[in-house]
């Protein structure tokens, strides 16, 4: 999947270099990029809350960096990303900008079913896998450090890719995982896994996880094609957040079984609002990411974050 994800973001840069610009491009055409998820199916909606005359290409990714390498590359008007990603991206001067919240929740730390793991203090010494560079690193990281474990002195840190953490932690070769869903629950489902924690964070990161990314440029020369994008990511999200069913039976076409979608459901939230404690959240990550040593210093928060869009749609009522 990993290869396709690639194969996408090659086509859409050919495109780009090709002679297809932006200007180029008709205003009501939009471009947009995901992950195909329960959490991060918004954008296969836009087409049902956009104008008559507008229309939309979806474009599929199984990591936010190659999004966020398409959006740069004016192959995209608009991708998901993980807010620590985005931060990360921030910190080292790319002008991308988060215009509307994803998604909240959907990540979990899992042991062994069986295994003598209760406690995360008990996984001192113990293999956990991960991918580096996520925000499930992070919550990971920050996990083990509230429970006094030094990520890299107290543990065994193992990169492992999200779609194999499952047979990795059923064959023993790893204690733990921490990563998003559907994985979690279908861990537990299929008998092999059990849930040790979720690992958010009370009023500090909280459960912030994933956001609608545009390039800087984008907002400076259209911003009435962003506001269209993030109006119609807020239709849908409220239209998915008001009938669960319709919105777990598509998710369960990207390939998860609509059971485990159902269980997960709980530990998955739709979200397009920004607020003060979204921006406090984001702050406190970024804090956080620095502390634990993943960027090297933090982003001019009020450049990465523009509320003034999803404040519009609330200001407007758009969504009544």
């Amino acid at each position: 999947m990993k290869t396709w994800s690639h194969i996408i973001l090659a086509l859409l840069v050919i495109t780009l270099v090709s002679g297809v610009t932006a200007g180029e491009i008709l205003a009501g055409h939009f471009r947009v990029g995901t992950w195909k998820t329960a959490q991060t199916i918004q954008p296969f909606f836009y087409e049902k809350t956009l104008k008559p005359d507008d229309t939309i290409s979806v474009f599929p990714f199984t990591n936010p960096a190659d999004q966020k390498t398409a959006l740069l590359a004016g192959s995209l008007d608009m991708c998901g990303t993980t807010i620590a990603h985005a931060i990360h991206s921030a910190s080292r001067g790319e002008p991308v900008v988060i215009v509307a919240s994803l998604c909240n929740k959907c990540s979990a730390l899992v042991v062994a079913k069986d295994g003598p793991i209760q406690s995360v203090s008990q996984l001192k010494g113990k293999k956990i896998g991960y991918v580096p560079g996520t925000m499930h690193e992070v919550l990971l990281r920050e996990t083990l450090s509230q429970h006094g474990l030094s990520p890299d002195k107290d543990v065994r840190l193992m990169r492992v890719d999200f779609f194999d953490m499952g047979v990795a932690l059923g064959r023993g070769n790893i204690d733990a995982f921490l990563s998003g869903e559907p994985f979690p629950t279908r861990a537990t489902v299929e008998g092999y896994g059990r849930i040790l924690s979720y690992p958010y964070f009370g009023e500090t990161i909280g459960t912030i996880n994933a956001g609608m990314l545009v390039a800087q440029k984008t907002i400076r020369e259209n911003p009435e094609k962003v506001y269209e994008l993030v109006l119609a990511h807020a239709k849908a999200t409220e239209y998915l957040k008001s009938h669960e069913d319709e919105w777990l039976e598509s998710a369960s076409h990207f390939g998860t079984p609509l059971t485990i979608l159902e269980k997960a459901a709980p530990n998955m939230e739709l979200d397009w609002y920004m607020d003060d404690a979204f921006t406090r959240k984001v702050r406190a990550l970024g804090g956080r990411m620095k502390a634990l040593g993943i960027i090297a210093s933090e982003p001019d928060y009020d450049t990465l974050i523009d509320r003034s869009f999803v404040n519009r749609i609330r200001q407007e009522k758009s969504l009544q």
